[in-house]
C-alpha cells in the first residue's frame, strides 16, 4: 500500500542535495564540539590512541544528540528547513526520540556498509532510504508558507 504522503515524497536528488549541505553544518557543529574539549586536554593526557578514541566517542555523540532532537522536535535540522523536507512516520506523525535514534544508528550503519541504504533506494518502490523502510519513516516535501 502506498503512502498516504506519497504525493508528497521528496525525491532521492533533492534528499541527496540536502544531506550534502547537512555535512557542511555538521562539520561546522562538530568544529565547536572539538573546541569544547580544548579545556579538558589535560584531563584526556593519556597515550595517543585513547585520546582519539575520547575525542571520537564525543563527536559521535554530538552528532547523535544533533540528528536524533531535530528529528523528533519537528522533524526538521537546519538544512531540512531550507530544502523544505520533514521526517516524520509513514502515516504523517511524529518521529519519537527512540525512532529518530534508531534511525541514526541505521543510517549511520548504512553508510559504513558502502552506503548501502543509498543503494536501497534506487531500487525501493518509493524511493526511500533502507533505514526509512525499516523503522516506516518518511522525508516529504513542505509546502512555502502561503502555498
Amino acid at each position: 500500500m502506498a503512502s498516504p504522503l506519497a504525493a508528497q515524497h521528496a525525491n532521492l536528488p533533492v534528499r541527496l542535495a540536502c544531506g550534502l549541505y547537512e555535512m557542511l553544518l555538521v562539520l561546522g557543529v562538530l568544529m565547536l564540539a572539538g573546541f569544547v574539549l580544548v579545556p579538558f586536554g589535560t584531563v584526556l593526557n593519556h597515550d595517543e590512541a585513547s585520546r582519539h578514541l575520547y575525542t571520537q566517542a564525543w563527536m559521535l555523540l554530538v552528532v547523535t544528540i544533533y540528528f536524533t532532537w531535530f528529528w523528533s522536535h519537528g522533524g526538521q535540522t537546519l538544512p531540512m528547513k531550507t530544502w523544505r523536507l520533514r521526517l516524520c512516520m509513514a502515516d504523517g506523525g511524529t518521529v519519537s526520540p527512540q525512532r529518530a535514534l534508531a534511525r541514526f544508528g541505521l543510517a549511520l550503519a548504512g553508510v559504513g556498509i558502502a552506503g548501502l541504504h543509498f543503494a536501497w533506494a534506487l531500487v525501493d518502490p518509493e524511493g526511500l532510504f533502507l533505514h526509512d523502510r525499516l523503522l516506516g519513516t518518511r522525508i516529504v516535501r513542505i509546502s512555502a508558507p502561503g502555498q
